[in-house]
């Protein structure tokens, strides 16, 4: 196996917050950068040496961003599988572009996780307003979600009566989709994994998640799930893991139900939202892991030294009469702010994250929910 050492370059397909903070940690242990994004001003551009300003699906400055790189990564799993391939003719791709395959199609997703015996909640591939009303009068209630592009409250619409499911179908613009039954779900959680070439494996401890109309809102960890739930959370996703052979990060994000049941929600082969806190928890952050990982060099040590808590900071808060004053946030104890340097304030747009530590989880959550609060509060003050 060839170890990719300090030094070489490495390549991102995609230049936004996650390949942003990937970028320092493989800055900081002295390697180069090169970026291919969409965005001129993406967040990543100030961390690289060479920036490609092009789509995604552009096959050829895909196979330019290769041409130079020792590896390609990428922060985000829809990209056009023709730009993976190019990029795959002139450097390694990590993970290998037969795991985004799988993965970004969230019907094909679905129906591999079903066809390897890994546990999901009752599903239906559907195409048109009549195959979502018939999936919801079985199913009782569900949400139909776009085959593809659908995350953080877009591309999906939940449905309660089978009245509603034609408009729900007609809601996501989409050509193939997805109905999922409601399920009865006591917490949401998420395992990070990460895989070295060799097949070496290290998982994060499961992480407990919250979200608020479909939209990620915080995430602490440990989790402080039982024992059991830990054990057969983290075995699910080192399988996944395994026989999707993911050379990378694996993010598997799982329902913990209230009869005890664990179903897998979806997966992320990529640095993860629900696991920016191992920054701060973990002897190793998951954006250094990524480096170890697809350089081929020893993975490092996923045990939490405190735990730890985020909240999403999006463009809400910069439309309000106030910008955001981060000033008493900061006052606070374990209290720290992380933006992205992205230019403009869309709806919906991610913008940064708070983080804090404790003695407990509870502690690290409390303090973080407390300096949101803070923050949204000084951003409605009256208009000067």
């Amino acid at each position: 196996m060839t170890v990719i050492l300090p030094g070489s370059i490495i390549g991102f397909l995609g230049g936004g917050h996650l390949s942003s903070m990937a970028a320092m940690a493989a800055r900081t242990m002295g390697y180069d950068v090169h970026v291919l994004d969409p965005e001129p001003n993406c967040p990543a551009r100030a961390l690289a040496s060479q920036t490609i300003t092009a789509p995604w699906s552009d096959v050829d400055a895909a196979a330019r961003l290769a041409e130079d790189a020792d590896v390609v990564t990428m922060e985000i799993e829809q990209i056009p599988m023709a730009s993976l391939e190019a990029a795959e003719r002139h450097s390694l791709v990590r993970p290998a572009p037969g795991v985004l395959f799988t993965v970004q199609d969230r019907a094909r997703q679905k129906e591999w996780l079903r066809d390897h015996d890994f546990p999901v909640g009752p599903f239906r591939i559907v195409r048109s307003a009549d195959d979502t009303t018939s999936a919801v009068r079985d199913f009782g209630a569900g949400v139909v979600k776009a085959s593809t592009g659908a995350s953080d409250g877009r591309g999906l619409a939940r449905i309660s009566h089978v009245e509603d499911a034609a408009g729900a179908w007609a809601s996501i613009g989409a050509t193939i989709g997805v109905v999922e039954q409601f399920l009865d779900i006591s917490a949401e959680l998420s395992v990070m994994v990460a895989r070295a070439p060799a097949g070496d494996m290290r998982a994060y401890p499961p992480a407990r998640n919250h979200y608020t109309q479909g939209v990620f809102t915080w995430s602490v960890i440990p989790g402080n799930f039982e024992d059991d739930v830990v054990e057969r959370a983290t075995e699910i996703a080192c399988r996944i893991a395994e026989q999707l052979r993911v050379v990378g990060l694996l993010a598997v994000e799982l329902f913990l139900l209230e009869d005890g049941s664990l179903f897998v929600n979806e997966l992320a082969p990529r640095p993860h939202n629900t696991y920016h806190h191992a920054e701060r928890a973990c002897v190793t952050g998951q954006f250094e892991q990524l480096v170890r990982a697809i350089c081929g060099l020893p993975l490092g040590d996923t045990d939490v030294v405190r735990p730890a808590a985020i909240y999403k900071l999006h463009a809400d808060l910069w439309t309000g009469a106030q910008p955001p004053d981060f000033t008493e946030v900061l006052a606070l104890p374990g209290v720290r702010v992380h933006l992205y340097g992205r230019h403009g304030a869309r709806p919906g747009r991610e913008m940064g994250h708070l983080s804090a530590c404790g003695a407990n989880s509870d502690t690290a959550l409390e303090r973080v929910v407390d300096a949101y609060r803070r923050l949204s509060i000084s951003t409605a003050g009256p208009k000067p």
